[in-house]
């Protein structure tokens, strides 16, 4: 494969190609370059080691290496005294669920309910009332009823000419 030749090249426009020719590199701003490549911590790569050594030393292992061993189990049986225990709280419960199944509703006694309705007295009633109208006529207050005041002053500041004699005397 032969290189283009330069009238098949894509041309440049004019004014694009002096701009080029006429780059000054000095007017460039100066700018730190900080490389973000993050490598792992010394603690991190001894953490992988020791992390793939073991997985290796999972997969490689051999059952050849152990030793047989016999367990020993010990069964523990339950001793007379915990037998007639479990025994008389079986019969317990039982006895507990024949005597509510077998109840006689007949033998309770016939009682009255009286519902108590702890409703506030009329006196009570009244207070809320008056705390709710004052309430009321609070929120509800229109300032364009207030009747137009001047305040006058009854204590004025003394003058200039007050304070000069009382300097002087």
């Amino acid at each position: 494969m032969s290189s283009p030749s330069l009238k098949d090249l894509p041309k440049v426009a004019f004014d694009l190609k002096n701009q080029l020719e006429g780059f000054n590199p000095d007017n460039m701003k100066k700018a730190d370059t900080n490389e973000k490549i993050i490598l792992p911590t010394a603690e991190d790569v001894k953490r992988e080691r020791q992390h793939n050594d073991l997985i290796h030393g999972v997969n490689n292992f051999s059952a050849d290496k152990l030793k047989r061993t016999d367990t020993l189990e010990k069964v523990i049986l339950p001793n007379a005294q915990d037998v007639a225990t479990e025994k008389s709280q079986k019969a317990f419960t039982e006895a507990l669920i024949e005597g509510v199944g077998g109840f006689d509703t007949n033998k309770l006694k016939h009682t009255e309910t009286q519902e108590k309705n702890p409703l506030p007295d009329k006196a009570v009633i009244e207070a809320e009332k008056e705390q709710q109208q004052l309430i009321a006529g609070i929120e509800n207050f229109d300032p364009a009823k207030l009747k137009p005041t001047v305040t006058e002053e009854k204590n004025p500041l003394p003058t200039k000419e007050v304070i000069a004699e009382e300097k002087k005397a």
